[in-house]
């Protein structure tokens, strides 16, 4: 019997997750990506690109494709995506998995101020005029056009359209991994005061939260949001763990 999983993607661990579950030949593996990076990095599964539209949509695609198990591997402040998931496999009746990388944990030497959103990220930067180092994604940098008496320094995949209205900022296009050595050599050269940046977790951008550390800079950090209570891992080996006793007959398992 082939078991088809669909995985929300749009993550390295989506990625490798992917791979490691379509060499085996009992699963049918689909990989879907929201579609908000402009160049997504190829797959090395069956990819659709684009949203569902929404709980109903995707509950509908889980019905229509047959699909027996959904995993939801998307970035930890995808929260909406997270949310309809959860909601959609209730809707189909489908077994949902989560893969959630744990968050970084602060340690001595960090000057970390903890913001429940990017608005309020914007507030902890502060009045004075700094030199802000913005890691956050296109998405989110919007925000900080409530405070232009700052000097931005942006970094994103993709170009950021349309550009901050703000007077002082420079945009930097580049994809991670980013290596400790390099973020201390990139704030040192842009004479960075603070850095904002989401807790995405993982080692592929922890280079600048260690470089911040290291040259006593500070780190205005956004809290991860809330996500559903569904089962779930933290890494991809966990996670493939947990879908080898998904598939497995019934009889095997003891039942």
């Amino acid at each position: 019997m082939t078991h088809r999983i669909l995985i929300l993607g749009g993550t390295t661990e989506a990625r490798q997750l992917a791979g490691n579950l379509a060499a085996r030949a009992d699963l049918s593996v689909t990989l879907s990506l929201a579609g908000r990076t402009e160049n997504p990095i190829a797959q090395n599964v069956p990819t659709r690109v684009g949203g569902f539209g929404g709980a109903g949509g995707l509950a509908a695609y889980l019905n229509d494709m047959r699909i027996d198990l959904l995993i939801d591997a998307t970035h930890p402040y995808a929260a909406r995506i997270s949310a309809n998931a959860a909601q959609a496999a209730r809707m189909a009746g489908a077994p949902i998995f989560a893969l959630r990388r744990p968050g970084w944990e602060s340690v001595e030497g960090d000057r970390w101020t903890e913001a429940d959103t990017v608005g309020e990220a914007v507030q902890a930067v502060g009045a004075v005029p700094r030199r802000v180092f913005l890691a956050l994604g296109r998405q989110e940098v919007a925000a900080f056009e409530a405070a232009p008496q700052h000097h931005y320094l942006i970094r994103s995949v993709d170009p950021v359209e349309p550009k901050l209205a703000v007077p002082d900022a420079d945009y930097l296009l580049a994809r991670g991994p980013f290596r400790q050595t390099d973020e201390r050599v990139l704030l040192g050269n842009h004479r960075i005061d603070v850095v904002v940046s989401k807790n995405s977790g993982g080692e592929a951008t922890y280079g600048k939260i260690a470089a911040a550390r290291a040259l006593g800079i500070e780190v205005v950090m956004v809290r991860r949001p809330t996500l559903p209570d569904v089962p779930s891992a933290e890494t991809v080996e966990a996670l493939a763990a947990m879908v080898d006793h998904f598939v497995e007959p019934a009889a095997e398992r003891g039942v």
